[in-house]
């Protein structure tokens, strides 16, 4: 069911294996400690790399320890909570203020690589070394030589708006949450960030008071963003018994944003924000909670030419958002959120039954346009299982969601659309519409046995509809107008 997933990542990593070897230095025990690095020095938001001869077994005792050329500590990574470790990410805070700290992994077993990813970046223009107590790996003997395993970081930050992300270590960054932290709170000009191929494994974040950002990849296949972020992590289940307090910026649900914004793979609160050409990928288990891939809470957010995976609830867009020749994947509500979003010349494709959609828009702003999209399937996906979008409109009175010019294959289902409770009655001010459906060979569907209170707009009702300016709110994405 999965299959079509797996075959677009064997593709990513083959073209990653591209990437040149990070210098390396070797144990007595056969491991090689590496940073990602050049001439000029390591970047300062580096991770480490243990190479072992065999896959490492994290161990539950000692920690990795970084210290500067004069003994002095920098960071310290305990093996005993790496797998449920805390920093914040991005500068993040709350409503109240109260700076918000992810749990994260600080060490991830990669096959016989152990990376290791630090509490915060070093400094620019020193010289660190590594050690690793024995307990920290089963079996590893640790290393305590300051000479074993010493780098230098880059000598100065870099002052531009363009900035570069590397995970070889060529660029100015090793990760694209490093160059994101880079941008300074208040920016208010452009300012590029190209993410050269490479896979980075973390949780990126970008405050609401970084707006005017662009991230590009490489190309969906060459540069995928990824981490098993979600809700038993960072969301209202982790933490229902703990920090009720650390609530979300720019909630537009008093009730039900609580926390659900810290669970996404990249999430961004800023305005202006557009980002291209590489893969999202939250790699949480199907089954393993909600997870967003992206998640963007603010107006006049681009998405281009992206893959967009996970499982539940993989792209949530709130305020006002573009999406243009994409791919997303997922199986329930994999599209949703309060916004007004407009989506065009894209792939949806289902990898197992649910609902493709669900709309929480308010009567102020229309819900989610769907146009000229494809709606496909993993195999497996049985016929008849996918809905087009689902509301629960005794909450949501005005839920909206329009597919026009759709090709879809026979896995929607004939009703096409589920509200709760299933009475029309309740869903007046509901909009669930469709124009000119059509199968995946292009012939016209029957509708016949849609959900009674949903329509079949009119052709001059469909123009209008497919008008993204119309949709936004007068936001011209395509042309920059606002």
């Amino acid at each position: 069911m999965k299959a079509t997933l797996t075959a677009v990542l064997t593709t990513m990593f083959t073209a990653l294996a591209l990437c040149p070897a990070a210098p390396a230095t070797a144990s007595d025990s056969g491991a090689r400690f590496s940073v990602p690095g050049r001439a000029g020095g390591t970047c300062v938001d580096a991770p480490l790399t243990i190479t072992f001869p065999a896959p490492p077994v994290l161990g539950s005792s000692g920690a990795i320890e970084v210290r500067r050329a004069d003994g002095t500590l920098a960071d310290r990574i305990e093996a005993a909570t790496a797998k449920t470790d805390r920093k914040n990410v991005g500068a993040a805070i709350s409503d109240t203020g109260l700076p918000h700290d992810f749990s994260y992994e600080s060490i991830m077993i990669d096959g016989s690589a152990a990376r290791v990813y630090l509490h915060r970046q070093l400094e620019y223009g020193q010289e660190y070394y590594v050690t690793a107590d024995p307990g920290v790996f089963a079996g590893f003997e640790g290393v305590q030589d300051p000479r074993a395993w010493r780098f230098t970081t880059a000598k100065h930050a870099p002052r531009a708006r363009h900035l570069t992300v590397s995970a070889a270590g060529t660029g100015d960054f090793c990760t694209v949450q490093g160059a994101i932290d880079a941008v300074p709170t208040g920016n208010s000009r452009p300012v590029t960030i190209d993410v050269r191929p490479g896979v980075y494994t973390e949780i990126v974040y970008v405050r609401e008071d970084r707006p005017h950002l662009t991230v590009r990849g490489a190309g969906a296949k060459r540069t995928v963003i990824q981490y098993p972020n979600n809700d038993l992590r960072n969301g209202d289940k982790a933490l229902s018994n703990g920090g009720p307090a650390d609530v979300c910026p720019r909630r537009v649900l008093e009730t039900s944003d609580l926390h659900n914004c810290w669970r996404a793979s990249f999430g961004v609160d800023a305005a202006d924000f557009r980002m291209s050409d590489l893969t999202v990928h939250n790699t949480t288990p199907d089954g393993g909670s909600q997870a967003e891939a992206f998640r963007g809470n603010n107006d006049r957010i681009t998405l281009e030419r992206l893959n967009i995976i996970s499982n539940q609830d993989t792209l949530r867009l709130q305020g006002k958002g573009f999406v243009t020749d994409s791919r997303i994947s997922g199986d329930t509500d994999f599209v949703w959120g309060t916004g007004t979003v407009f989506i065009q010349d894209s792939v949806l494709e289902s990898t197992d039954s649910g609902y493709i959609s669900q709309s929480r828009n308010d009567a102020t702003r229309p819900g989610t346009v769907f146009v000229r999209t494809k709606l496909t399937r993993a195999a497996g996906v049985p016929d008849g299982s996918v809905m087009l979008s689902r509301s629960a409109v005794w909450r949501f009175t005005h839920s909206q969601a329009v597919f026009i010019d759709t090709a879809m294959d026979t896995h929607i289902s004939p009703a096409g659309w589920q509200i709760d409770p299933n009475d029309c009655a309740q869903a007046q001010s509901a909009s669930f519409w469709e124009y000119r459906s059509t199968d995946l060979t292009g012939r016209a569907i029957d509708t016949s046995q849609r959900l009674a209170c949903s329509r079949q707009l009119t052709a001059a009702e469909a123009a209008q509809w497919s008008e993204p300016s119309f949709v936004l709110g007068g936001w011209d994405p395509q042309s920059g107008r606002h």
